[in-house]
């Protein structure tokens, strides 16, 4: 009928017959739990519900509700209407959004599994290349063997439900979601006593003087328990710490080990007490003998390092010269400087004088023939100044 606007329309209440089939059909009908709309719900296939219905008590005796199939699916459309259960389309779940979801809590796995996986489709074409003509020969018993395994990939692909534009019965395999959830009786009990419990305390004034007496006992029996428990782990603790502090912290002990841990009631005091001796000479020893052997390893490469790198064996002399100092370097160049000028004062002007002329032509004849040569000194003086020097040496310049 036509409604004006502003005007709510009138939704007929369901019968009783239609509440006695909703409740029927929760029982016997089997439901499926699946998403939809991120919420989990309870749905039944329309095909399944209307064989079950035939085969009932609606659909026999004096006076059923319907006698065929489409009777059945015109009753159950109005049921549709009065919000027992609305339709929805099956939309199957990809292998994409199953990743993805995974993808989000493993993503380094998700991806060393796909590049795996790439890897195997890649032998597996190199194997089917290899496998082509022996595939051919068996191609019709392989042809029965793929259609079992793409039935089987159907039953176990999954589905999640999306609203059907589309609000009617049909006969067929469609999903239907039940709305109707009618209350347990056993609830509408549980609610009453609570109630009857709740109006009994507001009335504790008006209790008989036994009861009342009875009540406060048991509060100071339930107070008197938990100080008792808090009594008891305060001085758990004392013994351990006066038992941990005697034995220089190798013996551990506990009373009511499990008093502070998630377990039962019961089991919170059982085993009475538990002990743990930790051995720490073992520690100790293990420690010294780790230090002798880094003593002995350094000791070890101090020798290595007093081998000489020539191969000569004046491993003394190599380890002096590689723990000189530059200051002391200094000093000793300094020593081999006055000991030239020294000599150069022994011997007659005259010889330097012969020397350096001589030299002074062996250069020139050196340059015309295109050749540089060096002094002698010069060479003396560079040899002498990486020329290795003992430690007694060194100790006489720097007394000097």
């Amino acid at each position: 009928e036509y409604a004006e606007p502003g005007a709510q329309q009138k939704v007929d209440k369901p019968s009783k017959d239609e509440k006695n089939v909703a409740k029927w059909l929760k029982k016997n009908v089997k439901t499926k739990k699946t998403k939809f709309l991120s919420h989990i719900v309870e749905y039944f296939t329309s095909s399944k519900a209307i064989d079950a219905l035939m085969k009932s008590k609606f659909a026999e005796g004096s006076s059923p509700l319907f006698t065929t199939r489409e009777q059945a699916v015109e009753f159950l459309d109005v049921m549709l209407e009065h919000k027992f259960f609305h339709r929805a389309k099956k939309v199957p779940v990809t292998l994409e959004e199953i990743r993805g979801k995974k993808a989000d809590k493993e993503k380094g796995q998700d991806k060393d599994k796909d590049k795996e996986k790439e890897k195997d489709k890649a032998k597996d074409k190199d194997d089917k290349k290899d496998t082509d003509p022996e595939a051919e020969i068996t191609q019709g018993d392989g042809g029965a063997a793929g259609n079992e395994k793409e039935k089987k990939e159907k039953k176990k692909r999954k589905i999640r439900l999306d609203m059907h534009p589309e609000q009617i019965f049909v006969d067929g395999s469609e999903a239907y979601v039940w709305i109707y959830d009618p209350i347990p009786l056993h609830y509408w009990i549980f609610g009453f006593i609570l109630l009857l419990g709740a109006v009994g305390i507001c009335l504790f004034p008006l209790w008989p003087p036994l009861l009342r007496k009875g009540v406060y006992y048991l509060s100071i029996a339930a107070a008197g328990f938990l100080v008792f428990i808090l009594a008891l782990t305060v001085f758990r603790l004392i013994v351990f710490t006066i038992v941990w502090a005697l034995t220089g912290g190798k013996l551990h002990f506990w009373i009511f080990p499990n008093l502070t841990e998630d377990v039962g009631f019961f089991e919170s005091f059982w085993p009475l007490y538990e002990s743990n001796y930790n051995s720490e000479g073992k520690g100790k020893t293990d420690k010294k003998t780790k230090s002798k052997g880094k003593k002995k390893d350094k000791d070890s490469d101090a020798e290595d390092t007093a081998v000489d790198a020539d191969g000569d064996g004046d491993g003394d002399v190599d380890a002096e010269v590689s723990t000189l100092e530059p200051e002391k370097i200094e000093l000793i160049k300094e020593h081999d400087t006055d000991m030239e000028i020294r000599k150069r004062r022994k011997v007659g002007a005259d010889e330097y004088e012969d020397e350096d002329v001589d030299v002074e032509e062996s250069q020139a004849k050196d340059s015309k023939d295109g050749t540089p040569r060096t002094s002698g000194s010069d060479s003396e003086s560079s040899s002498k100044d990486y020329e290795i020097i003992s430690s007694s040496e060194v100790q006489n310049v720097a007394g000097n």
